[in-house]
């Protein structure tokens, strides 16, 4: 069982074990080897966001790179989605993004990609753990110069531009960008603007600390408010990493990656771009979706919470649209990870080419009410080792029988149990919720 890698890689308190220099330093020196080790050319490529700590973290990998004579290119400041489909284009081994995505400053995290742009095998995270896990060499630090390759990031820019190369806008639209203070923060506007939109942006001037500080696709409450003082067309709010993308309508309607799915599901469909009538999504993803759905002919299949659990499903039943319920979305023929500005630019080719109000094009999608709770946990033990838990467990999963739904797991990246319940009646979906979150808390929260 793995220790280290959660569902999106390495991710803890920046300086910390698995995260202080040394351990860093063993991952980068192990990445290497394993790279050999398969007949792979030592080539990396590294990206991060705008934490404080990313800065020397990159400076520990790319020493540990070069000590073990690989050869590590920095592209800076971008986001995940663009290390991903760079190493894939120009042929890098491997890809590292050092980012804790949506959590705040004093965390970080590393994902690696591998040369398809795909994040890394479970087998080969088992392989790089291990080896973390046993290295006694000692690590001293010495000055590993970054330089910073411009070339990158203006070709990430010119793959999204592409996008919309062919869409001739009805009007100029209104775009309020919020940029979570992160690695979407000097690329996003650019984009948007020399694609012709207007742009309003926020959040967009990063000091080390502040991303994700109450904004971005997490909070995106302010970007609501501001899109109807501005009378924006459109909100967007990305993540800290730019990975995933949440909306506000028109109208100061928040929106999230269900909304993402069926707008471009419906289009994709009519367009004649998708390859199934399947659309993959995790076990958060609202009923209300899979019935949209069914109704315009296609299915929901559901899978494990996790981008890369989406991935390996989409490729597995040959499909190429599908996405999770907080704002991944993955989109197979254009990238292989989740792309919060590739998805921006093409719900605003939706907007375009339909030329009505965003809030229309979701009509069709009537949400049941759903609640999740974080329970904050001391460990993750398997629900159904603990009696009382799993009874309560099984006493909702009866209760909601063909009217709701109820899921609980752990986060992958978090000391926390998460418990969602939904289904037509508000207060029991409330009800159920509590209940289970309670007895998780009785048996595996902090005892005070």
């Amino acid at each position: 069982m793995k220790k280290l890698f959660g569902t999106d890689g390495i991710r803890a308190i920046a300086g910390e074990f698995p995260l202080d220099r040394k351990s860093i330093y063993a991952l980068g020196t192990a990445l290497i080897r394993l790279l050999e080790a398969e007949k792979l050319e030592p080539r990396v490529l590294i990206g991060r966001d705008t934490r404080e700590s990313g800065a020397w973290m990159e400076e520990a990998l790319l020493q540990a790179i070069r000590d073990a004579h690989g050869e590590g290119i920095s592209a800076g400041i971008i986001p995940t989605s663009a290390v991903s489909f760079l190493t894939k284009k120009h042929v890098f081994s491997a890809g590292i993004v050092i980012s804790a995505s949506h959590n705040p400053y004093q965390d970080n995290g590393i994902k690696i990609f591998s040369s398809e742009g795909f994040k890394i095998s479970d087998a080969w995270e088992a392989r790089l753990e291990k080896d973390i896990l046993s290295s006694k060499k000692a690590f001293r630090k010495k000055k590993a110069e970054i330089r910073p390759e411009p070339c990158y990031i203006e070709d990430y820019k010119s793959f999204l531009k592409s996008q919309l190369a062919d869409v001739r806008l009805p009007k100029i639209l209104k775009v309020v960008l919020d940029c979570s203070n992160g690695a979407s923060s000097h690329v996003a506007p650019e984009v948007f603007k020399d694609l012709g939109f207007e742009v309003v942006a926020i959040s967009r001037s990063p000091n080390g600390k502040n991303i994700n500080d109450g904004c971005g696709s997490l909070h995106p409450e302010n970007l609501a408010k501001t899109v109807v003082k501005v009378g924006g067309d459109i909100g967007i709010a990305y993540d800290g990493d730019a990975d995933r993308v949440v909306w506000a309508d028109e109208k100061g309607r928040i929106l999230n990656g269900d909304h993402t799915l069926f707008v471009l599901a419906g289009f994709m469909k009519d367009k004649g771009r998708l390859k199934s009538d399947m659309v993959v999504a995790t076990s958060m993803s609202n009923m209300g979706l899979e019935r949209a759905l069914d109704k315009i002919g296609l299915k929901l299949i559901r899978t494990k919470v996790g981008d890369k659990y989406v991935l390996e499903k989409m490729i597995d039943i040959r499909t190429n649209l599908g996405g999770e319920q907080s704002g991944h979305t993955i989109f197979l023929d254009d990238c292989p990870t989740g792309d919060g500005i590739l998805t921006s630019l093409k719900m605003l080719e939706v907007l375009a080419l339909e030329n009505r109000p965003f809030s229309t094009l979701i009509e069709g999608l009537q949400e049941y009410p759903q609640l999740l709770l974080n329970v904050p946990v001391t460990s993750k033990v398997e629900f159904e080792k603990i009696p009382e838990i799993g009874r309560v467990i099984e006493n909702v999963e009866h209760q909601l029988m063909g009217c709701g739904r109820l899921d609980v797991r752990y986060s992958g990246t978090e000391p926390l149990a998460r418990v969602m319940v939904e289904a037509q009646d508000r207060d029991q979906v409330t009800r159920c919720a509590r209940q289970v979150a309670d007895v998780i808390a009785k048996h595996l929260g902090k005892q005070t």
